[in-house]
């Protein structure tokens, strides 16, 4: 009888390091490890051999970057999703794509189970599951982090200790990362007290606003379609093009988020992020759309970014409402085309210009010069017209006052 075949989504971490080596002990099954590069900074190189020392028998790393950007990232800033307003949601973008990538692996090898390093009290187990049952149902989902006998990343890294797997942590620098081009998560030890401030050795890409230029440092961005294509009049592929912000936005200290977050499973967690580029499009995107989206256009479109973010959190990138929105953003997005230019300074992003063909806004009428060619004998009519309604309701609510009154 053939071994079962586990496919782990190992990031090479300390919980899915500690997690292959327990799945082997505790499970008779090979286990097949799978990462996917999403255009994370940190070194990949001598991955595999990890994995082989932690007790994989056989490994997968695949470079997803590009397909990220194109297929997951852009399409979240062009619907100008942000989790609650402030969170770009790199991890939650990249976990859909990684799923699938699990569920291929787990295809290609016929294995009935794939597993993922997510605690039970997290968000990202929810985006895992529902994706590969929504990909392939006869898949069965494992998560050791809900049911193994650690309670603390201490003792992961004892295990780790004990068993000679090779850990990148210590308990001195207990922080839980997560990174990709998109941005970075940063979790655990003192980040836990909403009331520390997160120290610097936290923080991956971005230097503190103290550290940073003293000068102002000046950016332009070029969107075709809601899509950024060129930065500084140097058209690049979307990676090149992230990375470049990552490294811009990096060095002025843009993009730290530190934030209360209501989680899906209903607890609030403090989460300590970095995005440089995604917190730079974002800002520059919002600043094309308000000259180039018609007025009711662009208010229902906060409608749907909000609705689109919290999809994408909440693990339902393979749903049929997301990708039904998605129809709607792309069609908002015709004539998202033009020039943005920033400003960088210490941690602030300011607007300087913006230009567009479809732009919207009319100097003539906007004008209070003498080339004014607004209507201003038309707003009396209007404001008579527009405020009617509210004038009725304050005559029929007078009107049944003072009848009550002279019953009395």
């Amino acid at each position: 009888m053939k071994k079962q075949k586990i496919v782990v989504a190992y990031s090479g971490g300390l919980d899915t390091s500690v997690m292959v080596k327990w799945l082997k002990n505790n499970y008779d099954a090979d286990i097949i490890t799978l990462t996917g590069n999403l255009g994370q900074t940190k070194e990949l190189n001598g991955l595999e051999e990890k994995a082989i020392k932690s007790g994989a028998s056989k490994v997968y790393v695949k470079d997803l970057t590009k397909k990220f950007v194109e297929d997951f990232v852009f399409p979240s800033l062009k619907a100008g999703a942000l989790y609650e307003g402030t969170y770009p949601m790199a991890t939650a973008i990249g976990r859909p794509l990684l799923a699938k990538a699990l569920v291929e692996v787990a295809e290609k090898e016929n294995a009935t189970f794939v597993a993922h390093g997510c605690t039970g009290k997290g968000n990202d187990q929810v985006r895992f599951e529902v994706s590969v049952g929504a990909l392939n149902p006869d898949i069965k989902c494992l998560a050791p982090l809900r049911t193994w006998e650690f309670k603390s990343r201490e003792q992961e890294i004892d295990y780790a200790i004990k068993n000679n797997i090779p850990i990148s942590v210590s308990k001195d620098n207990p922080y839980s990362i997560d990174e990709n081009i998109w941005g970075t998560a940063i979790e655990c030890g003192v980040l836990e007290d909403p009331m520390a401030e997160p120290p610097e050795d936290a923080y991956l890409r971005t230097t503190s606003p103290e550290n940073a230029p003293d000068e102002t440092e000046c950016v332009s961005v070029y969107f075709e379609k809601g899509i950024p294509v060129s930065v500084n009049e140097k058209d690049m592929d979307g990676v090149s093009l992230l990375n470049l912000l990552n490294e811009i936005g990096g060095r002025n200290a843009i993009g730290r988020i530190d934030m209360i977050e209501n989680r899906l499973v209903g607890i609030k967690s403090r989460e300590v992020y970095e995005a440089p580029a995604a917190t730079i499009l974002h800002f520059a995107h919002q600043e094309l759309e308000r000259i180039t989206l018609e007025k009711s256009v662009m208010h229902y479109k906060s409608l749907i970014a909000n609705e689109y973010a919290s999809l994408i959190y909440n693990g339902l990138w393979f749903s049929p409402l997301r990708e039904a929105l998605e129809s709607f953003v792309d069609k908002t997005q015709e004539k998202v085309t033009g020039l943005v230019k920033l400003k960088l300074y210490k941690g602030t992003v300011r607007i300087s210009g913006r230009k567009s063909i479809f732009s919207l806004y009319d100097p003539e009428l906007a004008t209070y010069t003498a080339a004014d060619q607004f209507d201003h004998s038309a707003s009396e009519g209007f404001i008579k017209i527009f405020g009617l309604p509210y004038k009725t309701i304050h005559r029929v609510e007078q009107k049944s006052s003072n009848e009550k009154t002279a019953l009395v």
